[in-house]
């Protein structure tokens, strides 16, 4: 088969000394960190909706990239060449999985069953691709915030022929990521919020959008679908308030609607700055409640107040992103999905290849040093020591709840409580550079 990308060569790990920029510093795939391969550590993933589809269109222009496809005007032929090309590059780049949206990877229809239909033509050829390369589904989706008829989102529409499209559309969106051995499948609201409270009956579009999980549940299972499902945090953009606005909102929204073990979260990092959080705060919460399923890895600018979706360099980002990764035992069934764009002036190809790159060895940094923090053991021993009151005595009867308010005035009522020991914030931040 004729190469799409024939400038891309297959990308090897060279070295922190090497200049190339078409090779890994840092990330080699099979050097063990912590007893286990980075691979087995970082199961990275393309996102098809800005590597093939990213033009670098923003809201005061037009596209800049320069693509093999660009004169293709055939929709669907269009689409299996995009197809096609993702999986050489991400051979290319030994990336082992790939994510989607169904209306990403094929073109819409005038009805539901016309859309049905370009996607299972499409399906068809990532079977035939996947024959050929080694590139698996981590997750696939429903893109229900692009059409009109979504402008008020879809689960929480006020309009309930829409909320009945957009069942049918995950619907067949759940049985395709099953067809493709897909390792999880992903809902992402986009519009499920409000513009204003004064046209909005929250309470019902709360319901309805627990109602309409516990479908897709129900559903999952009479079909003998495996895969996790997972519903992605972010708090505003397009809307002024999205119900899935970060990781507390969303594990109480679960165990209201008796979805706690059954969803799990996809937490993207750019998401969190925008809820006004740390990656580390909200991939935190989610693992002391068992919630942490998958990652968008990117970052996003804090002097912008938008989902900027860069590739991801911060190295203290993604040491403090793997070190909540390791203490949660893994991903297992999820990955670092780059759900990340080129910026706009970084229109070729090189580019692409080059940004997920440069993610892939600042994961690789990130993941060697927290396994190096967690090894050293200071870090966790400071936080351990910190909290061992409530081990014993007082502190351990709170602990045992066995306490009531008149027990705890009792115990108080004589004694001179100063301040507690030193936070040491300073200290630890200086710890961690000691790793970076």
């Amino acid at each position: 088969m004729k190469e799409i990308f024939p400038d891309i060569p297959t990308i090897k790990f060279e070295g922190p000394d090497t200049k190339n920029p078409l090779a890994f510093r840092y990330y080699d795939a099979n050097r063990k960190v912590g007893g286990k391969t980075m691979a087995e550590h970082l199961r990275f993933s393309m996102a098809f909706w800005h590597s093939m589809n990213g033009g670098g269109a923003d809201p005061f222009g037009t596209t800049t990239a320069v693509r093999p496809w660009d004169s293709i005007t055939d929709p669907m032929e269009l689409a299996r060449t995009k197809m096609r090309a993702m999986f050489e590059l991400t051979t290319k780049l030994t990336i082992p999985y790939f994510c989607f949206h169904d209306r990403d990877v094929a073109p819409d229809g005038e009805t539901l069953r016309e859309a049905n239909k370009n996607l299972d033509e499409i399906v068809g050829e990532i079977k035939t691709l996947m024959k050929d390369y080694p590139t698996r589904l981590l997750w696939g989706t429903a893109r229900l915030f692009f059409h009109p008829r979504y402008m008020n989102g879809a689960a929480t529409s006020p309009d309930p022929s829409v909320f009945a499209y957009a069942a049918g559309q995950v619907k067949k969106a759940i049985e395709v990521t099953k067809d493709l051995g897909g390792l999880n499948y992903v809902f992402w609201g986009g519009r499920e919020g409000y513009e204003t409270m004064l046209n909005t009956d929250m309470k019902r579009e709360l319901d309805n959008m627990g109602f309409f999980l516990q479908m897709a549940r129900d559903y999952k299972k009479e079909i003998g679908f495996n895969g996790q499902l997972l519903i992605e945090p972010k708090p505003m953009e397009p809307t002024k308030h999205q119900y899935d606005s970060d990781t507390g909102a969303i594990w109480g929204f679960l165990q209201e609607y008796g979805l706690l073990d059954d969803l799990k979260l996809n937490i993207e990092t750019n998401h969190a700055t925008l809820a006004g959080h740390t990656i580390q705060h909200e991939l935190h919460f989610a693992r002391v409640k068992g919630i942490l399923g998958s990652v968008d890895a990117n970052q996003g600018d804090t002097l912008l107040g938008w989902d900027t979706d860069q590739f991801p360099t911060d190295l203290y980002v993604t040491t403090s992103m793997m070190y909540e990764i390791l203490l949660n035992g893994g991903l297992h069934s999820g990955g670092l999905n780059f759900d990340a764009k080129l910026r706009r002036p970084s229109y070729t190809v090189e580019d692409l290849a080059q940004a997920h790159i440069v993610g892939m060895d600042a994961f690789a940094r990130g993941l060697v040093a927290a396994q190096a923090i967690i090894d050293d053991g200071e870090l966790p021993e400071f936080i351990a020591e910190r909290y061992r009151g409530y081990e014993s005595g007082i502190g351990g009867k709170i602990a045992g709840r066995s306490v009531s308010f008149k027990d705890l005035e009792e115990w108080a009522l004589d004694r001179k409580i100063d301040r507690p020991a030193s936070g040491r914030q300073e200290y630890l931040e200086s710890l961690i550079n000691r790793f970076l």
